[in-house]
């Protein structure tokens, strides 16, 4: 399974750090839909599912947290820690996110509208369409 890791170009001066993303040339889809995590609860563990057809960015732009990667024939674990860096999710992937530090904020860039049927929630029945 190759993971993919979006490094952004931060731009800085003497102010601080600015980071802007733009669909097509920064994320490789076009974004319909943003939305972040935080004061996730210790020992906690996000996402259980996949998707059908959605594509994900998830940056955690604040803080730290793993995030565990099935695509039904080999796992990773990757770390997220730094607010220039993104993790791109294809569809039909699993994905659990835990491991959150108390400061951890994880942004999720999404290439869809938010729509249930999309969402693969047993795991059993990913197995059976990443087989396909």
């Amino acid at each position: 399974m190759q993971v993919v890791k979006y490094i952004f170009q931060p731009h800085s001066d003497e102010r601080g750090q600015l980071i802007a993303l733009e669909e097509f040339v920064d994320i490789p889809f076009k974004i319909k839909r943003v939305y972040y995590m935080y004061d996730t609860a210790k020992g906690v563990r996000r996402g259980y599912h996949a998707h059908r057809q959605l594509e994900q960015i998830l940056i955690c732009i604040h803080g730290k947290c793993k995030v565990h990667l099935d695509n039904g024939k080999e796992t990773k674990e990757v770390f997220l820690e730094k607010p220039y860096e993104g993790l791109y999710i294809a569809s039909c992937m699993w994905r659990e996110m835990y491991d959150f530090s108390e400061d951890a904020v994880l942004m999720v860039l999404a290439s869809e509208l938010y729509n249930e049927e999309d969402y693969i929630r047993d795991y059993d029945e990913f197995l059976r369409i990443a087989a396909q």
